[in-house]
């Protein structure tokens, strides 16, 4: 299973695409904290997001603790500063695909961290980068169809 890593994600709607993204492609999602959008049951049932309780979710309220989940795993960095076009990824199975919050990106320190795993889509037209949902889906696609996930 690929795991979806948001860091702070900070825009509800785009969480709830990825996440339903995540559910019809067999994704673990993973969200890093500490989060500013509201989670409960009430503001899940009233955004209409009747597929999540089939979502795969873990959440850390900081991210030090997804790092500590992490462990020694080295993830996918998804930043319009990467050097690695998505579509040329060797994307396998149990990968962690992270994307940045939707005003800040991913923190420098990561950048520094993984330097080679940061992987960008190629923005052609004039605009600064594309919206966190429409991305996330982009290198989910790929990502399923280069692991094998499509062949099961």
């Amino acid at each position: 299973m690929i795991h979806i890593a948001l860091y702070q994600p900070c825009i509800p709607p785009n969480t709830g695409n990825i996440g339903r993204q995540c559910v019809g492609m067999n994704m673990a999602l993973h969200l890093i904290g500490p989060l500013s959008i509201d989670l409960s049951a009430q503001a899940v049932k009233r955004a209409g997001l009747d597929y999540w309780p089939d979502l795969l979710l873990h959440t850390y309220d900081t991210p030090q603790a997804f790092l500590d989940w992490l462990n020694n795993r080295q993830p996918w960095l998804i930043t319009k500063f990467g050097a690695l076009r998505y579509d040329h990824v060797p994307f396998t199975d149990e990968d962690v695909i992270v994307l940045g919050n939707e005003n800040t990106g991913i923190p420098q320190t990561w950048h520094d961290r993984w330097p080679d795993r940061r992987v960008t889509i190629p923005i052609l037209g004039p605009v600064r980068s594309y919206n966190l949902a429409n991305a996330a889906a982009i290198v989910m696609a790929q990502a399923s169809l280069v692991s094998g996930a499509y062949d099961t």
